[in-house]
């Protein structure tokens, strides 16, 4: 079989508890390559805790997680994955520079490499000109792209980015998505959470979770079709609704407290 045919990314009846509560109570999904899929949801929809379980770094029930056809977490995965979690991952008393070099080392970039490393993902996020500023005199917007260039490094097949654009201008989160298109017309495969539903319109494939539940697996013009809305937050609520109706005994018709959503998707741009 063609490496291309193979998911990025296969999860299959994916259990996860934590801190007493099921978070993921048996999820499938795959995720294809070489696109920019959406992981869209309302926030405690689980959508942290399954790119944990992708990159190998949270503890599950049952179930499994294939990644570029290896075990989640399997070491020769390493440089293959890039992982942007929701809060910085950089140290704030050293500067963009010295981040960049200490990750790549941790990556294993060739001594004589880094440097073009560090030109490269820097150029990528825009950020050639605060090489030398350490990262707690950045800006909110700055320290993210700092983030993110330390997870581009090495030139990952899979980036997983949890939230990346969340909070920032319209302008950098539109630079940002247009950047995430063009790794994935030279191959990668990236994931992107968010709960902003207005971001649908930038991916290539959707995702949408509840309650740790995949409630959609399509692109947007897949998902308008199905469910006649005019966009993804619509189609959310209808699809949300559907599933509420479904549970429902019979000879009711309003929906109880816990049917509706707890935690609208945020649709503000």
């Amino acid at each position: 079989m063609a490496a291309r045919s193979v998911p990025a990314v296969r999860v299959d009846r994916l259990h996860v508890v934590r801190g007493g509560r099921q978070v993921l109570p048996g999820l499938t999904l795959e995720v294809p390559r070489g696109q920019v899929v959406g992981l869209l949801g309302p926030s405690g929809c689980g959508k942290s805790t399954l790119m944990r379980c992708i990159v190998g770094v949270q503890l599950v029930t049952g179930g499994s997680v294939e990644v570029l056809g290896r075990r989640a977490g399997h070491p020769d995965l390493r440089r293959r994955v890039g992982y942007l979690t929701q809060r910085p991952s950089v140290y704030p008393d050293l500067s963009v520079a010295e981040n960049l070099r200490y990750f790549a080392t941790v990556l294993g970039v060739r001594r004589g490499r880094v440097a073009a490393e560090l030109e490269r993902v820097v150029g990528l996020v825009d950020l050639a000109a605060r090489l030398d500023t350490r990262v707690s005199r950045l800006s909110g917007g700055e320290l993210c792209r700092v983030s993110l260039a330390a997870a581009l490094l090495g030139t990952p097949e899979l980036l997983v980015l949890d939230e990346p654009t969340v909070g920032l201008d319209p302008v950098l989160r539109r630079d940002l998505w247009a950047m995430f298109h063009r790794l994935a017309a030279a191959g990668a495969t990236l994931l992107v959470s968010s709960h902003v539903m207005d971001e649908a319109s930038r991916c290539d494939r959707l995702l949408l979770m509840r309650a740790g539940d995949l409630l959609a697996d399509d692109t947007l013009v897949g998902l308008r079709s199905a469910t006649g809305a005019a966009d993804a937050e619509s189609a959310f609520l209808t699809l949300v609704e559907a599933g509420s109706a479904a549970r429902r005994p019979s000879g009711s018709d309003r929906p109880s407290a816990s049917d509706r959503p707890s935690s609208p998707p945020d649709v503000r741009p």
